[in-house]
């Protein structure tokens, strides 16, 4: 029997509407129910390709025992985190403040008011392995909340204020060092051996790769050793897709060998990123190649109007990683007579039983030995084992839109397209603003999900602040100024709602920034690029976002890479502008600049264009120019003096 969320938009939602669970969507239908029963809500947060949410779905929500005492006992509420990072936000939070350590799926119980008061992660059905069993957690649970109510409501309420105190601390200077002290702090976490950071699991922390990226542009011997060394690791273990391209959501060991199986959309567009700018910083033809096999990897989740589907679950035939792992004998069925070298180049292992995942750590010894035939040498053994794999049943894929993931996947290409000048990036690139400005835009607000042409209410700051990114990127990679002014609206937008609380009894705010950038840090760069361009108040405003998260600056900056990055921004950042018409446009815009903003359009038409002449590059600084050169070799010599780095 259907329960409350055969309704949903959410693929993970729905995946749990036949459960016997008496489910609720989150919302006050469930919090009026349990005010009026004066029960406790236990609240189950994960997203659709989390394996261990499958797990505990299988072995406790399937369960007729389990529904049984979580329906007579709790208002059971399932939440999809990726549809409601708010929700999720505001709730991991309190759960690593109750036990130290976070992740999905999240199991909390919490007060009728919200306010949670016990919780873990996964639970097994049964005692296992040292961890409790969710039948004995459910009895004890709801034991507790008749025995010890007065308890248990203090500590719930003592946990909400606390919160609120360290999660809205006052703005404040930035403090002065901070830059050189994150870099401290990750030579200190950083894995000389394996690249990344200890300990295992390692994750690729693309933002903070990607502020790295900004100071090995500069030169900076150090942040380019661990990106050299980190970057190489991760294209050449089992992290990456050496097969289908694209990476897995992190490793579960320090060799980067074996993943966790899920690929995620905004991972991938991230790294998609890390990888093409690395690539101009260092010059080396692996990270171009993983480049292009992630950029490629995106084209893939790309739906027909133009949206980026969100993520490809970690399993599929009920196994973990099953459609990525291959036995010897199935790999000689696809090679041939090129198995005993491909085994060479995979570096087989039983990593997973009698199962191996392939890395490339064999990639040097093989190319030696093929020399100039090594690369088509490898693509067809890809292809070949690419072949193989289709006509295995994939992993499932979840459809829904994210316009936050979705603006990154936009950014990626159209950086793609403007730094390879190849059309199709662009192309998709272009696809997918249109789809996000035309068929997830309402009242001047992107909203945060779309499926089957269903559109959700919510909105926040990350989809404004990203997309905004991401048009500012086309507008440089084009030229077209219709970019531009969407990029400002939604910046604008995205101010006016900064700081508006919703209705959850916790503030829904993280502090670092791991995964993914915050929506905050991302504003501060949008702001930072909307002053080059259009001058006004718009560097008030990021230097006010930076204000912001001061204190947290200076406990441990090297958790805010975003923050970091717009602070570079503006305390070292330049203007590039280009009146048209220009013969040097087309190849301007194929540079890597990492630090400076194109500012492109007719002559004066723009306040970092006005009395600018045609045919002439202006090099700027908060719109302070160097002398116009006429051409790349007089824009290096100003890069050199500006940064002491050329293009």
């Amino acid at each position: 029997m259907a329960n409350r969320l055969q309704g949903a938009r959410s693929p993970y939602l729905l995946a749990h509407a036949q459960d016997p669970v008496d489910w609720y969507p989150f919302g006050e239908e469930a919090f009026a129910r349990a005010r009026a029963e004066d029960k406790p809500l236990f609240l189950s947060v994960g997203y659709s390709s989390c394996h261990w949410c499958h797990v505990m779905h299988r072995e406790s929500f399937q369960d007729p025992e389990v529904a049984t005492l979580l329906n007579a006992h709790f208002v059971p509420v399932k939440v999809d985190r990726e549809e409601r990072p708010d929700v999720d936000a505001a709730y991991m939070r309190a759960l690593v403040s109750l036990t130290g350590q976070g992740g999905w799926p999240m199991s909390l119980f919490l007060t009728p008011e919200g306010k949670p008061f016990f919780g873990g992660t996964y639970f097994p059905k049964e005692d296992q392995k040292g961890l409790p069993g969710f039948k004995r957690v459910l009895l004890a649970v709801a034991r507790a909340w008749r025995e010890e109510r007065q308890g248990i409501l203090e500590e719930a309420e003592r946990l909400a204020q606390a919160l609120w105190r360290s999660l809205s601390p006052p703005p404040g200077p930035l403090p002065q060092g901070m830059e050189e002290r994150a870099l401290e702090a990750l030579e200190r976490a950083f894995d000389p051996e394996w690249g990344g950071f200890l300990p295992a699991p390692k994750f690729p922390q693309a933002p903070l790769l990607l502020y790295l990226l900004a100071r090995a542009w500069q030169g900076e011997e150090k942040p380019r050793h661990i990106l050299r060394k980190t970057l190489r690791a991760m294209a050449l273990g089992g992290v990456y897709d050496q097969v289908g391209g694209g990476f897995h959501r992190y490793s579960v060991d320090r060799f980067w060998r074996v993943p966790h199986f899920e690929k995620m959309l905004y991972d991938n567009a991230l790294l998609a990123r890390v990888y093409l700018e690395a690539h101009r910083v260092f010059g080396d033809p692996l990270f171009l190649r993983v480049a292009r096999e992630t950029l490629d990897w995106l084209l893939s989740l790309q739906g027909r109007e133009g949206g980026f589907y969100t993520a490809l679950d970690a399993e599929s035939e009920g196994e973990e990683g099953r459609y990525y792992t291959w036995t010897r004998e199935e790999l000689k069925a696809a090679l041939g007579a090129d198995f005993s070298l491909a085994e060479r180049l995979f570096a087989l292992g039983e990593d997973l039983g009698e199962r191996s995942v392939l890395t490339a750590w064999g990639e040097e010894a093989v190319g030696r030995e093929l020399g100039e035939g090594f690369a088509a040498w490898r693509e067809g053994v890809r292809a070949r084992l690419l072949a193989a794999r289709r006509r295995r049943m994939p992993p499932a894929l979840d459809d829904k839109v994210l316009a936050d993931w979705s603006a990154l996947a936009v950014r990626a290409l159209a950086q793609g397209g403007r730094l390879l000048g190849e059309g199709r990036y662009l192309e998709a690139a272009r696809k997918g603003a249109h789809f996000l400005l035309g068929r997830m835009r309402r009242e001047g607000l992107l909203r945060h999900v779309w499926r089957e042409g269903s559109l959700g209410e919510e909105a926040f700051l990350s989809d404004q602040s990203f997309a905004a990114l991401a048009l500012l990127e086309l507008y440089a990679a084009t030229g077209e100024w219709p970019y531009l002014d969407a990029a400002r609206g939604l910046a604008e937008a995205a101010w006016e709602a900064l700081g508006k609380e919703g209705a959850l009894p916790l503030p829904a705010r993280e502090v670092e920034e791991g995964a993914l950038p915050s929506g905050e840090s991302a504003l501060a760069e949008a702001f930072w690029r909307l002053q080059a361009l259009l001058g006004g108040d718009f560097r008030e405003r990021a230097e006010a976002l930076l204000q912001g998260k001061a204190l947290w600056l200076g406990r441990y900056p090297q958790a805010l890479p975003g923050f970091l990055l717009a602070h570079r921004l503006l305390a070292q950042g330049s203007e590039l502008a280009v009146p048209l018409p220009s013969p040097l446009w087309e190849e301007v815009r194929r540079l890597h600049l990492p630090l400076t903003q194109l500012v492109v359009g007719p002559a004066g038409a723009l306040p970092g264009l006005e009395g600018k002449a045609p045919g002439w590059l202006y090099l700027c600084r908060e719109g302070a120019c160097r002398l116009p050169v006429d051409g790349l070799e007089g824009l290096e010599g100003e890069l050199l003096a500006v940064y002491g780095r050329g293009f």
